[in-house]
């Protein structure tokens, strides 16, 4: 059969064809945030190479602050690549990110210590980590629209949990990266030239991803010149749904990289826990998380959007002091691992449904721009923030205010999650 696009309807798709659309846009997907959360694992490794203060907490500190430089590039990818997939197609705008996180993460991999180079190291390392921000930015505006639109009426709960799935594959390909790195070499390996191996590898990794998108269809087709949107419409037409979509990611985001990207760090700083440790109950929650995806999109699909929200934002911002408590209390693999699985089922009533509720707050014409540039920057404000915060509330001594300042962005959420429509019955807006 073959397939037909219209600019003012979703594609018309067979089984197979859709099976091929997640594929594609998983693998690339998945490449993208390998890339992207190598880094974090990494951080307290390559740290004291790259600033060499001679205080560890302090270097991690700085080279956190880095990974939230990143993060500010990524409203900017999801809007000037997010314009790009309203304007030229969702297809080629994919091809473009994953290529460009490529090179940023060659870059990163070829960044100098500071003996050498002094401070043209960290300055090295940031223009690497914001080629990635960019792209990561217009990746996650491109690939939620792609999915969605790719998706049956019915089913997009289903599909959208598909881009934290590929995600959380990525995740877990950096995590086993750098558990094996830290278990397979000396610590002297690997703080030396152990660490920009896992980085080579997100860029080999890139040239497959590109490869499986190419064979991918496109889900709309580019309007006239004449009609071609502005890169702010979105946020100049539709003002009330770019406000509620970032209210939808607050609460989200801060929960998502406390617990799946800055917890390792936490607990070896707080706990008696080593990083392999950490890192090891990280790769094994990250599984749980993978697989619960797909049921609590199903789930949402069924019973609505909100109150899959509504729950989450209760369990995990009225959880958060007392596990991050459990976190600092104890110092076997097993209870971190406990607390970490816990922790990860829930953070996945809002990842499994969020790409969902984004496409469907924003309409058709303007939704890749729409959706980029407000997440991205949510994202970048409290996401990209929470490991250069939460490392903060510790070296000043505090580390127990981390929770309360989760647990106060959960409650902002929490009513946006009561007081918005619900969004899973309606056709997508067009």
């Amino acid at each position: 059969m073959d397939t037909t696009t219209s600019r003012d309807s979703t594609p018309t798709l067979t089984r197979r064809q859709r099976t091929r659309q997640v594929a594609a846009a998983s693998v690339g997907n998945a490449v993208e945030w390998y890339d992207w959360y190598v880094y974090t694992f990494l951080t307290p490794v390559f740290a004291t190479q790259v600033f060499a203060s001679g205080d560890q907490v302090s270097d991690v500190l700085n080279t956190f602050a880095i990974f939230a430089v990143g993060f500010f590039f990524r409203p900017i990818g999801g809007l000037l690549i997010g314009s790009l997939a309203d304007r030229w197609g969702r297809k080629n705008t994919l091809t473009l990110t994953i290529l460009l996180m490529g090179l940023g993460s060659l870059i990163i991999a070829a960044t100098p210590t500071h003996a050498a180079a002094g401070i043209w190291a960290p300055v090295v390392l940031v223009v690497g980590r914001l080629l990635s921000g960019f792209s990561v930015g217009g990746e996650f505006a491109a690939n939620t629209t792609f999915l969605i639109e790719s998706a049956p009426p019915r089913r997009r709960g289903l599909f959208a949990s598909f881009q934290y799935v590929t995600t959380t594959v990525g995740q877990l390909l950096a995590s086993l990266t750098a558990t094996l790195l830290a278990l397979t070499l000396t610590d002297a390996q690997l703080e030396g030239w152990g660490w920009r191996i896992a980085f080579v590898v997100g860029g080999l990794l890139s040239l497959v991803g590109l490869w499986i998108r190419s064979g991918a269809e496109e889900t709309r087709v580019a309007p006239p010149a004449d009609e071609r949107p502005g890169l702010l419409d979105a946020v100049r037409l539709y003002p009330r749904q770019t406000l509620l979509l970032c209210g939808v990611t607050v609460a989200g985001t801060i929960a998502y990289y406390t617990w799946t990207t800055y917890l390792p760090t936490y607990a070896e700083q707080n706990s008696g826990v080593s990083l392999d440790q950490a890192l090891l109950v990280s790769t094994l929650s990250l599984v749980l998380f993978g697989l619960a995806q797909p049921a609590l999109g199903a789930l949402s699909d069924r019973v609505g959007r909100r109150p899959v929200m509504i729950a989450f934002a209760v369990l995990f911002g009225g959880g958060i002091v007392p596990a991050l408590a459990l976190v600092r209390a104890n110092s076997t693999v097993l209870g971190l691992l406990a607390i970490s699985a816990v922790g990860m089922v829930v953070v996945g009533l809002w990842t499994s449904v969020s790409a969902a509720v984004n496409a469907e707050l924003i309409p058709g014409h303007v939704r890749a721009a729409g959706i980029g540039f407000p997440y991205s920057l949510t994202v970048a404000l409290f996401g990209g923030t929470a490991p250069y915060v939460g490392t903060l509330f510790t070296k000043l001594g505090n580390p127990g205010l981390f929770g309360w300042y989760v647990a106060a962005l959960c409650l902002v959420s929490l009513v946006v999650y009561v007081r918005m429509p619900e969004t899973a019955a309606r056709p997508l807006p067009e």
